[in-house]
């Protein structure tokens, strides 16, 4: 686990993030949000070495996943919120099946924000793996962001 900040300020806003627009969408709802209740931002990536069935790594791939992760995770925060967060933000990187993370993770939170990609068919109508995993066994509640819908005019409902 890697944290910038100090340890958690109870209570707390968890939030998923993995560089994608709908994870960025939620952070900004969770800074939103964390502002008007005088909350921290705990944002959380989490990452799992490729699946190789087996076999071991190619020959010349060295990839430090934590690494990119906190990467994803460092430019992501500082693209959205900027140089000066309005409210507090903690963040950490592990490593772990990203949904069980979120729900571990949110588990003391008073609530926690993820993306979806809506990458189905009927996207826009179903929540994707992780969304719908942290709906179904998150112990608070849980807001579940898509892309802004109103990109042509360069607004974002969050």
């Amino acid at each position: 686990m890697t944290e910038t900040q100090e340890a958690r300020d109870q209570p707390a806003v968890v939030v998923g993030v993995d560089g994608s627009e709908p994870s960025r969408s939620a952070l900004r709802w969770a800074v939103r949000y964390a502002k008007a209740m005088g909350e921290t931002v705990h944002a959380v990536i989490a990452w799992e070495p490729p699946v190789m069935f087996g076999l071991e790594m190619p020959v010349g791939i060295d990839t430090d996943f934590a690494a990119d992760a906190f990467s994803v995770l460092k430019e992501t925060v500082d693209t959205v919120l900027g140089p000066t967060p309005e409210v507090k933000v903690r963040t950490s990187v592990f490593e772990g099946y990203p949904p069980l993370v979120l729900v571990r993770e949110a588990q003391d939170a008073d609530v926690l924000a993820v993306g979806n990609r809506g990458r189905n068919t009927v996207a826009g109508i179903t929540l994707g793996s992780v969304s719908l995993y942290c709906v179904a066994h998150a112990r608070c509640p849980v807001v579940v962001a898509h892309k802004a819908q109103d990109e042509n005019r360069g607004r974002s409902p969050w």
